[in-house]
């Protein structure tokens, strides 16, 4: 029997077949500690392979998503911890980005109340991005004399329309769940008192699509996305060999079956019966 998920800054609970997963310091408006980005590399290591995990959702307890690094913790405290300043940089980048943007399950950013600075890096490594309508994002870094660093610039650049990133990180100014919907920071804002329902549709419907079809679409879109047009054609010939291999339950010879043959349902419409 594996060990419960006991973290002391985080949350986690299972509910058929979702992860919803929140950080917890609501105190600090879940500002993200060394600490507590140790406690997340475990935590999405774990969730990758649990079999009773499909969609994973990141939240936040509190009034706030995460007001971005606790720059007490994080900088001023280890400023003379060299080892201890090394390894709290590479578990802050591991989780926010290099796993949970290459994350072989969907995963969910679900917004409410604040998304400020290094806060963006997980929001835009996350596959979808749901978050109320009065959420207050904000890349305030301009404002006390440094740069938006980590990997922040980078992702946001890929993410949004260059002018809306300049607009955002220049003047460092505050801006809406419907605004970052506009810019398509978000997949969609609505209203506050809708985030969860809504995140749970979405991570609901997802679960009835077959898991190594999601992957693989995944895999194929993050990683084609810098290649050029015969570098992309060639791995995504090997990515749908790969998938097939991989699909247990034969998920494409059910599907065509099922349209062609039984004539049991529109692809175009809805998913296959697995």
């Amino acid at each position: 029997m594996s060990k419960p998920y006991d973290y002391e800054n985080v949350l986690i609970n299972i509910d058929k077949g979702i992860a919803w997963v929140s950080l917890n310091r609501p105190d600090k408006r879940n500002a993200m500690s060394p600490a507590l980005n140790h406690d997340m590399v475990e935590v999405l290591s774990r969730l990758e392979t649990d079999a009773d995990v499909g969609v994973v959702v990141l939240g936040g307890e509190g009034k706030g998503w995460t007001a971005g690094m606790d720059l007490s913790l994080f900088f001023r405290d280890l400023d003379d911890k060299p080892v201890e300043r090394a390894v709290a940089h590479r578990e802050t980048n591991q989780w926010r980005w290099n796993h949970l943007y290459t994350f072989s399950k969907p995963t969910i950013a679900m917004v409410h109340g604040f998304c400020f600075g290094g806060g963006f890096t997980q929001l835009i490594a996350c596959d979808f991005a749901i978050a109320a309508e009065d959420a207050v994002f904000g890349l305030s870094e301009v404002n006390w004399g440094i740069i938006p660093a980590g990997i922040v610039s980078k992702a946001l650049m890929d993410c949004i329309p260059y002018r809306d990133a300049l607009d955002l990180c220049l003047t460092g100014r505050t801006f809406d769940g419907k605004e970052a919907d506009r810019m398509r920071l978000i997949t969609r804002a609505v209203p506050a008192d809708a985030l969860r329902a809504e995140t749970e549709k979405l991570a609901r419907s997802l679960l009835k699509l077959n898991p190594e079809a999601l992957r693989g679409t995944k895999q194929a879109l993050k990683v084609s996305r810098g290649m050029s047009y015969d570098q992309a054609g060639d791995y995504l010939a090997a990515k749908f060999a790969e998938q097939k291999f991989r699909d247990v339950e034969g998920g494409y010879a059910k599907g065509i079956s099922q349209f062609i043959d039984e004539k049991s349902y529109r692809p175009a419409f809805e998913a296959y019966s697995r």
